[in-house]
């Protein structure tokens, strides 16, 4: 059952109608934002991970170091939330740990330290230089098909705009003059604003499809997909006395004889 309701948590997030949903419009302005936030991460993760190796001899590089995997952890996290939250996908639930007492009572580098995991830390650096690499991607990919749908949408409008105040025809040496295709201005106008709308919503499917790619990537499905293992105390285990029949009596056993009074 478990397992169940982790596919149906993992299923929902997915954008079917894009151009009324308004996962679609945030997930936009994610990936503009996406530039300048990877641009931020990649920087503080190369600069502290520099300064915690060049400042070790004289010890404050350890903690440095501590402290910038922690950070690393908390951007990763951070970006985990966000994508839940555009998406609308339920948040995790947090384990919870015995010796969180314990652990309060240290101080903040203890706790860091006991904290600290190794493949964990990877993972995070790598995610995070591979959100800078998907950041300038997405961004470029995102604004190119988007500009270009809404090139076509707007381009009666500044057609009529630059023939009344500079007389600039840039509909002069179209596709329709080269294939002597005599269509009228309304006409031309039409087919380019059918046309920009249908690469409009191919556009937004395109930006749908890249947050699932980075949905992937930041591993967010990965709290939905730890199930846990059924425990042994659960199966039910009967005794061996009671697996014969009520109205059956083992060999060796004898029935108590009845007398009539």
């Amino acid at each position: 059952m478990k397992a169940i309701e982790a596919t149906d948590k993992t299923s929902t997030g997915k954008v079917n109608w894009v151009l009324f949903n308004p996962k679609t419009y945030a997930t936009i302005l994610y990936f503009l934002l996406s530039l300048p936030l990877g641009i931020i991460y990649f920087t503080i993760a190369i600069t502290g991970i520099v300064l915690s190796i060049g400042l070790t001899p004289i010890f404050i590089g350890i903690p440095l170091f501590f402290g910038v995997a922690k950070l690393l952890n908390g951007i990763v996290n951070f970006e985990q939330n966000m994508i839940r939250q555009i998406l609308a996908l339920p948040n995790p639930t947090v384990p919870y740990t015995n010796n969180e007492q314990s652990e309060a009572r240290q101080n903040w580098f203890m706790q860091m330290v006991r904290g600290f995991d190794g493949k964990l830390f990877i993972r995070n650096l790598l995610l995070v230089l591979l959100r800078f690499v998907t950041s300038i991607v997405f961004f470029v990919i995102m604004v190119t098909v988007i500009s270009l749908a809404l090139g076509f949408i707007t381009l009666p409008a500044v057609h009529i705009i630059l023939m009344n105040e500079i007389q600039v025809d840039i509909l002069e040496h179209s596709l329709f003059s080269y294939f002597h295709i005599d269509w009228t201005l309304n006409q031309q106008y039409m087919l380019y604003v059918g046309f920009g709308l249908v690469l409009f919503w191919i556009a937004l499917r395109i930006v749908n499809g890249l947050m699932q790619i980075q949905r992937r990537i930041m591993y967010v499905d990965e709290p939905y997909q730890e199930t846990e293992t059924p425990m042994q105390s659960e199966v039910a285990v009967q005794s061996p006395y009671y697996d014969f029949p009520e109205d059956q009596v083992p060999q060796g056993m004898m029935q108590p004889a009845y007398r009539e009074l």
